[in-house]
């Protein structure tokens, strides 16, 4: 029996939506730590249900030194009685795919995982004639046994008369060995339904974006999930899912995703979350909204206005409103950008709470490469096409020039034409109906990083979290270095902060002749001194203190300097972007 440890399940942090410039999460302090399908430390003779042999090692990984595996994160709950040669094996699959494909080929594919649903869904009823559903999974170069995990699961929760097939999208994987035994597989359960397992192999590598509308292409169910291949099903998942979208067809649906973790494979309850972005487009979890809560039905769909990532579908209003954004590459972006076309474009987005789907959040990404170049550019797209006046505030995230930024983002032609066709509204619409959490800047006049003409090779920089002290650092265009200068004469250095769930900015003030970054609403309630002119090339001088924002020798500093705040000796300071002329 599966052993069960339930606490307080945890705020979800999913790895896939982790802003990788500033390494920031929304996650709450002090939380406990749920863990649920416990399982014991892997043994080889631990009883494989597949008739296909899976893999124990990666194919061909690049050679490692093995000194480093020892103080492996994979090892700190895992893994303590393996020999080091095991230890070695798991490590170096551990490398290869960012989770812990070792234990993962020793667990059984069709293991028992937990109920999580809210008491209450156990009792809802569905109508009878629901939709059919093909479930597409995607994926490059993924653990065999974790794919198949995945198909397992579906299968043995999703009732039979409800799952037409089962489509398998590889992006070009390098993996022959892969190929080989997966292909096995799909022929054995062919043989007993045929055409049941559909796949499709691309012959270079297009991306998860296009590898989506790859298995979308091949679905024929009225109703398409499209999903990673590395995922685990809840009991009852899909009637909730069939049904709301038998209800309204418009409504896009994810499900409450829960966490496979990465290194010991139990399964970690999350909270109930809408599903979000910053002003980056990095996705993000979120409270549900009062009105919810307020209706004491934790199985009710919870508004959200954005997606995580993986979703369920109407085939063909998929296609009606212009399926993905095939104009973005990679990865990232495109699951805001669905969210907010949707609610723009006359549809909407739930989350289930009875359709539960664990999910395995990678220690690292091991595909992705520059991941946040992609990201970049696939969020100016959506922000040319549909946030209208709002667009500068992606511009001011990115610290990218709102004019000649020297990104090329495609041609977005056709997608300024598919809102036009769609009569889509407009995003300030959005923002009161589907994300008023969402804080907006009108006020900010110039972003980007400060830098001084004494050692320009140095920025201002939050520095260390969560201490207050600005600091100088190597410059290197990141969130802790963005600063943000403001029509009444605010500086706050570092994150823009997306929602008035998360903390409030912190501007620059003037504490007893220290520079400091305080909570921009709390400095202002104490009336503290917070205001600073500022002219490009010229001083940052507070405004009641009369004390200018300077640099000053320091030996003790890494770079030779530090901050100061003295009487103004004629400084000069710039900040990179500004899309309106700061004057005297």
């Amino acid at each position: 029996m599966l052993k069960v440890n339930i606490s307080r399940p945890e705020f979800p942090i999913n790895s896939s939506c982790i802003n990788l410039t500033s390494m920031s999460s929304n996650a709450w302090d002090s939380r406990d730590e749920t863990v649920l399908g416990s399982v014991p430390p892997p043994s080889p003779e631990t009883p494989e249900k597949s008739t296909v042999r899976l893999q124990e090692a990666p194919p061909k990984p690049e050679e490692t030194e093995a000194e480093p595996f020892m103080d492996s994160s994979l090892f700190a709950h895992w893994g303590q009685d393996l020999s080091p040669e095991n230890r070695r094996a798991a490590f170096k699959q551990f490398q290869y795919y960012g989770y812990n494909a070792y234990l993962s080929d020793r667990l059984p594919l069709d293991r028992a995982t937990p109920d999580l649903r809210p008491a209450g869904c156990k009792n809802l009823t569905f109508s009878e004639n629901l939709p059919q559903i093909s479930i597409a999974f995607i994926y490059v170069n993924e653990a065999l046994s974790v794919i198949l995990r995945s198909i397992r699961s579906a299968i043995d929760r999703t009732p039979a008369h409800l799952l037409k097939e089962i489509i398998l999208v590889d992006d070009h994987s390098n993996n022959e060995e892969l190929r080989e035994k997966l292909s096995k597989y799909v022929e054995e359960m062919n043989q007993q339904k045929p055409g049941f397992i559909k796949t499709v192999r691309h012959s270079k590598q297009e991306g998860l974006i296009r590898s989506r509308v790859s298995g979308w292409r091949a679905a024929t169910a009225p109703v398409v999930a499209l999903f990673d291949a590395h995922v685990e099903f809840s009991t009852g998942w899909a009637e909730p899912v069939l049904n709301r979208i038998k209800e309204d067809r418009k409504i896009i649906i994810s499900p409450s995703f829960d966490n496979i973790k990465y290194d010991t494979f139990e399964i970690m309850q999350y909270m109930l979350t809408a599903q979000s972005f910053d002003w980056q487009l990095w996705c993000r979890y979120m409270n549900p909204r009062q009105s919810w809560w307020k209706r004491e039905n934790t199985t009710a769909p919870i508004k959200s206005p954005a997606l995580i990532g993986c979703f369920i579908v109407d085939r063909l209003y998929f296609e009606e409103i212009g399926l993905l954004d095939e104009g973005m590459e990679v990865y990232g972006g495109e699951n805001v950008e669905l969210g907010i076309r949707a609610w723009q474009c006359g549809g909407s987005v739930e989350v289930l709470p009875c359709a539960r789907v664990a999910h395995i959040e990678r220690a690292h990404k091991p595909y992705t490469g520059d991941l946040a170049k992609h990201v970049r550019r696939n969020a100016l797209r959506v922000a040319e096409v549909w946030m209208d006046e709002f667009k500068n505030h992606v511009y001011m995230a990115w610290n990218v020039p709102l004019e000649d930024s020297g990104i090329d983002i495609g041609d977005i032609s056709d997608r300024k034409a598919l809102r036009k066709r769609l009569q889509c509204k407009t995003f300030r619409w959005y923002l009161v109906t589907a994300y008023p959490e969402m804080r907006t800047y009108p006020d900010n006049i110039a972003y980007g990083v400060l830098q001084n003409s004494i050692k320009p090779e140095i920025c201002v920089d939050q520095g260390p979290t969560p201490h207050n002290i600005p600091i100088l650092y190597i410059c290197h265009g990141f969130t802790p270095q963005i600063a943000f200068y403001t029509r009444n004469e605010l500086i706050h250095v570092g994150n823009l902060s997306p929602t008035t769930e998360d903390e409030e900015n912190r501007c620059l003030v003037d504490v007893n002749s220290q520079p400091r970054l305080i909570d921009c609403a709390y400095a202002k309630a104490k009336r503290m001194k917070m205001h600073w002119h500022f002219a490009q090339g010229g001083s940052i001088q507070n405004r009641k203190t009369n004390r200018c924002l300077e640099v000053q020798e320091n030996s003790n500093n890494d770079f030779g300097y530090h901050l100061v705040l003295q009487q103004c000796s004629g400084q000069s300071w710039s900040i990179t972007n500004f899309y309106r002329n700061i004057t005297t």
